[in-house]
């Protein structure tokens, strides 16, 4: 990886907020930056930045620092961004980012659906650059950034329950029920569980993991079916329906960061709020098998797909497309790929 490139990149968005516009989208420029470098396309970053950064708001300033003894109060306060900011700043300053994402990790986990779950697939990315470099030197101010974001926007599931169940991810995925009214934001949305008849049983219908050696390979069997599924069911929410797969492919890549002791409540986590998503935004009808888009049958396809993601240029497609990539480099099934056309096709703007 080019830390250099990258490293310039991050600094650009440094002083911007983790949101933009009066919609409050989610800034997703670091994490697509990440993906570009690590998959090789170090030439496409500052033509990339350029166009993207123009949409972005300035990080809000601090107004009241968070503390020990008062975070607890702050948490969720989305007008606290710059304050949050500011504390996860300094912390990865005077301690070691482990360290950091040691302590913050179980505290900010509850509230895993931050962004609609952007704020932990941007700690994942700036993890999996720390990972690959630990001396990096611009990395832990992003992923303070990250940690800020998450705090400023946790939000937890408003009813869920603990895996027990023997289904595997994709067959557990097709039991989710979903909620009465999909419309309006997610809060609204998800505000429906309590009282929806099957969601907690869909929910704990999972298999668990039941020792940390499990949650691996639980994970990537989550990333590869919720993939899979975005190439039927991605066409109501083209956008929101993507973290379904990016988000629990986020938590898999920050394990070798994490005290194993979390490893179990992660998987556990990242499940409900994906099967949340799921509820809130996804059709019920799969789309017709053949309107589908299939994968390219030729040995360069992986290739082919990725650069088609990073020439379509946008943040949703090239994000989705580096989870394919991996789930068909794991898997073979040509279906991911399939899936990451569908994407660049269904955002073809």
């Amino acid at each position: 990886m080019s830390s250099g490139i990258l490293n310039e990149a991050y600094e650009r968005f440094q002083g911007t907020g983790p949101e933009w516009g009066e919609s409050k989208l989610t800034n997703h420029g670091p994490m697509a930056v990440e993906v570009l470098v690590r998959r090789g396309h170090e030439d496409h970053v500052h033509r990339w930045v350029d166009a993207y950064a123009r949409r972005l708001d300035d990080l809000p300033s601090a107004r009241q620092p968070i503390g020990d003894a008062n975070w607890r109060e702050a948490l969720g306060d989305g007008d606290r961004v710059g304050d949050w900011a500011e504390y996860f700043t300094r912390q990865v300053a005077e301690r070691p980012w482990r360290e950091v994402l040691a302590v913050w990790w179980p505290r900010l986990l509850p509230g895993i659906l931050a962004g609609t779950t952007h704020a932990v697939i941007r700690v994942g990315h700036a993890v999996r650059t720390l990972l690959a470099d630990e001396r990096n030197a611009a990395a832990p101010a992003e992923l303070a950034q990250g940690l800020a974001f998450w705090g400023a926007r946790s939000l937890r599931m408003p009813v869920t329950a603990e895996p027990g169940g023997d289904l595997d991810p994709g067959e557990a995925m097709e039991n989710v029920p979903r909620v009465p009214t999909q419309d309006g934001p997610v809060s609204a949305r998800l505000g429906q569980l309590p009282g929806l008849p099957g969601w907690s049983g869909s929910v704990a219908a999972l298999r668990p993991a039941l020792t940390p050696d499990d949650v691996p390979v639980r994970l990537e069997a989550l990333v590869d079916a919720a993939t899979l599924r975005y190439l039927t069911h991605g066409h109501a929410s083209p956008v929101i329906l993507v973290h379904t797969a990016t988000a629990p492919n986020a938590v898999l890549h920050t394990l070798p960061a994490l005290p194993r002791e979390l490893w179990v409540p992660s998987l556990s986590a990242v499940w409900a709020a994906c099967a949340g998503v799921q509820a809130a935004f996804e059709p019920v009808e799969a789309a017709p098998r053949d309107a589908l888009p299939v994968a390219p049958a030729s040995p360069d396809a992986l290739h082919d797909v990725m650069e088609a993601a990073v020439a379509h240029g946008d943040e949703h497609v090239i994000k989705f497309t580096d989870t394919a990539a991996e789930v068909f480099t794991r898997t073979g099934n040509p279906d991911a790929l399939a899936a990451a056309i569908r994407v660049r096709l269904l955002l073809g703007r």
